[in-house]
């Protein structure tokens, strides 16, 4: 089911809205989510932790069971038809907003957020790689390359994203202020 989220609600925070956090694995979606909620004294939604509540297993075992194109599938189905709260955070996974036409439904029905690192920024964060379909059983150089790769690919529709921010290091009140003051305040 295909639906958009109805923007003419008022919430206790004046129609916040939705926020879409976006950007490649390892940039901090979801933590960066958890305190930007904390902040908004709203609900997170993490779209992975959706899937994996709903299907009841990890992601990479979803992947590895159903292949690549199946959860992209899935992960477009759960969110455009999630029942989003009023005003909440959402972190996205890192392909998500490269398929189909997820990057454009984002824009349409909420606030956008590319949470931007380097390739360099990334490998330094991504130590975890097993939980990881795409990057299990690489090195440091290897990872480097496959990142590069990635964002060249990626980036034509992360960049669709309202607000670009680099999310190394970056301090939730910060990024609070940066969205209000692209999205006027709230």
């Amino acid at each position: 089911m295909n639906k958009n989220i109805n923007h003419e609600k008022k919430s206790h925070l004046g129609g916040v809205g939705v926020i879409f956090l976006v950007g490649f694995m390892g940039c901090g979606k979801s933590t960066k989510a958890k305190q930007l909620a904390n902040l908004l004294a709203c609900p997170v939604i993490d779209i992975d932790a959706v899937i994996v509540e709903q299907q009841g297993v990890s992601i990479a075992d979803y992947f590895a069971a159903n292949g690549e194109y199946a959860f992209r599938q899935l992960e477009n189905e759960t969110l455009k038809s999630f029942d989003y709260p009023e005003t909440c955070v959402v972190a996205t996974g890192g392909g998500l907003p490269c398929y189909f036409d997820n990057m454009e439904w984002m824009n349409k029905n909420g606030m956008t957020v590319y949470l931007e690192m380097s390739p360099q920024q990334l490998v330094s964060r991504l130590h975890n790689r097993e939980k990881r379909p795409l990057l299990k059983g690489m090195n440091d150089e290897e990872l480097l390359a496959f990142i590069v790769g990635k964002l060249e690919e990626r980036n034509v529709f992360y960049r669709q994203s309202k607000l670009h921010i680099n999310s190394f290091d970056l301090e939730p009140k910060k990024l609070l202020e940066e969205i209000k003051q692209l999205y006027g305040g709230f």
